[in-house]
């Protein structure tokens, strides 16, 4: 509450105010390869400067990490002065480009106290979706509510879905997309109209670039008075996951399945802990995707196709071939196994989703196995 009255206290009516769009572009790290977006308030009269940040949240709320699975978690607004702001991305090695907004001083201050009426502790959390309502989206949210007139944005020609836009971000980082490509769904392989586009930090500065007001007697004025560039970004080493991309490891393990298959068919003897652990793997993964696809209010979770190849089935299939193993006998899992797996490889390239680099390689795993046993019972003629 002190922090407010401070606010309220750093406007007054007859002050200069001015208001700016800040964007900073994506960090190192694999919370920030998206970039940030917030809103700076400079007062000239009093030499106060702020500025309001959509995109805080804390690791001590009640149940946070569950909350964020079940994508119900919070975020929170938060007033800091703006040195401290801009040491940050500094650190981080981002630019910081502000957009100085062409107001009035009426939609300045409009801005300004919307912007303390959303600190307030009743109102300052607010529900998190990474697509609809985040850090940016809010920003313009509050700029397009507290204008005289309408926003009006350029259309751009070029549409793109909320994965390609992803993969942009992530190409730094493969195992951070492969990680998003696996848990997203169908759904965001669909091309965006414009409004859509502009939940990353960089895509809706290029739109507020092109942006116009119309107010209610036509009248046009451009919402952008001038862009600064306040930081050059910085190269930094970027955090990797693993030193290898996701279509490397694809590969490499499926060698290493293939390999397995050999020592089985020219030594005679299955070896079954390998299928336990890949069914064990298959099963985790599955239940995490189909957890989220039954349970989760993450965006496009729900129409992920990647739960035919990955579900918890699998868990079924491990006391199935390990009996099987152990007594030298057929089962119908494997006959189960290859025919939903030959039908996955077999039509994903119809199905309408992009399943990310490492899916056919695993699926490909996955089928040597029961290729494996096939040609195990062929050469010693297990009975049934």
């Amino acid at each position: 509450m002190l922090l407010l009255l401070a606010l309220q206290a750093f406007a007054q009516p007859t002050d200069s105010l001015q208001i700016s769009l800040i964007t900073c572009s994506p960090g190192p790290k694999v919370y920030s390869l998206y970039g940030h977006t917030a809103i700076r308030c400079q007062n000239f009269t009093r030499g106060a400067d702020w500025v309001f940040n959509y995109g805080v949240f804390s690791f001590t709320q009640p149940n946070f990490i569950w909350r964020f699975v079940l994508g119900k978690c919070d975020y929170m607004v938060e007033a800091i002065p703006w040195k401290y702001f801009l040491t940050d991305y500094e650190k981080r090695g981002s630019s910081v480009t502000a957009q100085v907004l062409n107001l009035n001083q009426i939609e300045a201050f409009r801005i300004f106290y919307n912007l303390i009426e959303n600190c307030r502790p009743e109102n300052c959390e607010y529900r998190y979706n990474f697509f609809y309502n985040n850090c940016t989206t809010k920003a313009r949210d509050m700029i397009e509510y507290s204008v005289e007139g309408e926003v009006e944005y350029t259309p751009e020609p070029n549409k793109k879905s909320f994965r390609q836009i992803l993969h942009e971000y992530t190409d730094v980082n493969p195992w951070a997309g492969e990680g998003n490509d696996m848990l997203l769904g169908a759904a965001v392989d669909t091309l965006l109209d414009d409004r859509s586009q502009m939940f990353a930090p960089e895509y809706m500065m290029h739109y507020l670039d092109g942006a116009v007001v119309r107010d209610g007697e036509g009248n046009v004025k451009p919402l952008v008075k001038r862009t600064d560039i306040l930081l050059a970004k910085r190269e930094m080493p970027v955090e990797l996951l693993l030193p290898i991309s996701p279509l490397a490891a694809g590969w490499l393990l499926l060698a290493f399945a293939l390999m397995i298959v050999c020592i089985e068919y020219f030594s005679h003897y299955m070896l079954w802990i390998w299928d336990v652990i890949l069914l064990f793997l298959q099963g985790c993964a599955g239940s995490l995707l189909v957890f989220m696809f039954l349970f989760s209010q993450h965006p496009s979770v729900d129409t992920n196709w990647l739960v035919w190849l990955l579900n918890p089935i699998a868990f079924l299939g491990i006391p199935l071939v390990v009996k099987a193993a152990w007594h030298r006998r057929k089962t119908l899992w494997h006959a189960y196994n290859f025919t939903i797996l030959t039908l996955f490889i077999v039509f994903s390239p119809w199905i309408p989703q992009d399943f990310g680099d490492i899916v056919v390689p695993l699926a490909l795993i996955l089928l040597t196995r029961p290729i494996s046993y096939y040609l195990f019972y062929q050469r010693t003629k297990v009975k049934k």
